[in-house]
């Protein structure tokens, strides 16, 4: 790692997440933010456990590659770096230890998903019968909360009592590997921040739901700069915002004004990657108190170079990429199917990368992409970068046109930085 500069915390200055599951993509990065940053701060180490478990990659990997890359590139302002959805104190300590200091939470294996669709006697059932999980839900029956934006939360039983089942055993966990969180920091004296996601649900997060799980955590001594809750329309991996972007932005203020009351602490959105439509919307109820997370639109703009400098190469992944699809994104929120992209054959090289990457030059200003082609590409990225064969060839064709790579994620992550700070 660079021994020059270490990462820090970033605080509630709004900030942007640049995932790299190959290892090469920080100095593109760091030309997006030179561009384009105008007061957004940057994370360049971040990566989940299960990304680095698909693409073969320790922590202390993520760490190096992306501090060595913004050295390499001239970068010296601040660098968060996050540690992205932890589930366990193993997964504190591999991270920690090697210098992360933005800790995101992942309780998502506690949320009872079918909460949402209980009729009231079946709710009741789930409620008594696991009643210790929540031992909150009598300090808020009955209250009503006015917010600063104007909306009201009435937390009368069925909206408590629906929290409870839903998230309650979430809490507990989120609230114990916060506590683990905090004391590994005090034993080694470095500071530290938490982010909480709760966006891995089918149903948006309810503002009663918002309001209980993040004044929980923050009752519960949890150090919360940010928080991701499942917001309304649809959020998925790889494309633009799909969802009322008027209807959003009602709904954002409203979470927005939550943080501001209980916090004051972030809103964060998770899949972030290429929702430009929405991002001045994040941008304007926020305030500029957000964060953003990106991760496998790095990985495309990789495939991309492959596209332009390798042909052949881009349509075996292709082909490769179909044949996993439907196994590969069983952890992902997609609707793409292989019936809805045409195969490669008989495309030529223009439009094969217009129908699984698409173009920018395709894309109505202040949109982001909606292909389904490049949903098949982004959820089948462990299964390309682990073959012995195509793995190897994809870093070979990016190591051999580093420059090309540096000026597709500029102009690529430009695009999204723009669109935020003419929000703010």
């Amino acid at each position: 790692m660079n021994d020059k500069q270490k990462c820090v915390t970033l605080g509630l200055a709004p900030s942007f997440g640049f995932g790299d599951r190959i290892g090469l993509a920080t100095p593109g990065h760091v030309e997006a933010m030179k561009r384009s940053g105008n007061g957004i701060l940057p994370i360049y180490p971040q990566q989940s456990i299960r990304e680095m478990t698909r693409t073969q990659r320790s922590a202390q990997d993520v760490m190096d590659d992306a501090m060595n890359g913004a050295a390499a590139a001239g970068w010296d302002g601040p660098i968060g770096a996050d540690a992205d959805h932890l589930k366990t104190s193993q997964d504190v300590d591999v991270t920690a230890a090697v210098g992360f200091t933005f800790f995101t939470i992942d309780p998502s294996d506690d949320v009872d998903q079918k909460a949402d669709d209980y009729d009231e006697a079946t709710l009741r059932e789930k409620f008594a019968a696991d009643r210790e999980s929540s031992p909150w839900f009598d300090s808020y029956l009955g209250k009503t909360i006015s917010l600063p934006s104007g909306a009201t939360i009435e937390l009368d039983e069925q909206s408590c009592m629906r929290a409870a089942v839903k998230y309650g055993p979430a809490i507990e966990r989120a609230l114990g590997l916060g506590e683990y969180i905090k004391s590994v920091h005090v034993k080694k004296g470095a500071d530290y921040e938490i982010e909480l996601s709760v966006d891995e649900t089918d149903q948006p997060t309810t503002l009663a739901e918002h309001y209980i799980i993040a004044d929980q955590c923050i009752q519960g001594g949890m150090k919360l700069v940010s928080l991701a809750p499942r917001f309304i329309g649809e959020l998925e991996k790889g494309v633009d915002y799909k969802g009322d972007v008027d209807a959003l932005e009602a709904s954002l203020n409203d979470h927005a004004a939550i943080a501001e009351l209980l916090g004051p602490y972030k809103l964060s959105l998770h899949s972030g990657s290429d929702k430009v439509s929405m991002y001045g919307a994040l941008a304007r109820a926020t305030k500029g108190r957000f964060h953003v997370k990106t991760a496998g639109t790095s990985y495309l703009e990789a495939l991309r170079v492959v596209a332009r400098h390798d042909e052949a190469l881009f349509r075996k992944i292709v082909q490769f990429g179909r044949q996993h699809y439907d196994v590969d994104k069983a952890t992902y929120h997609v609707s793409a199917t292989n019936d809805a992209v045409p195969a490669d054959d008989g495309l030529d090289a223009k439009r094969l990368e217009q129908v699984y990457l698409e173009c920018w030059a395709d894309v109505p200003q202040g949109k982001g992409f909606t292909e389904p082609g490049r949903q098949i590409l982004h959820c089948t990225f462990g299964s390309t970068l682990t073959d012995p064969e195509l793995g190897p060839a994809v870093r070979s064709v990016l190591e051999s046109h580093p420059d090309t790579y540096t000026e597709v994620l500029a102009d690529h992550f430009s695009r999204h930085l723009e669109a935020l700070t003419a929000g703010m």
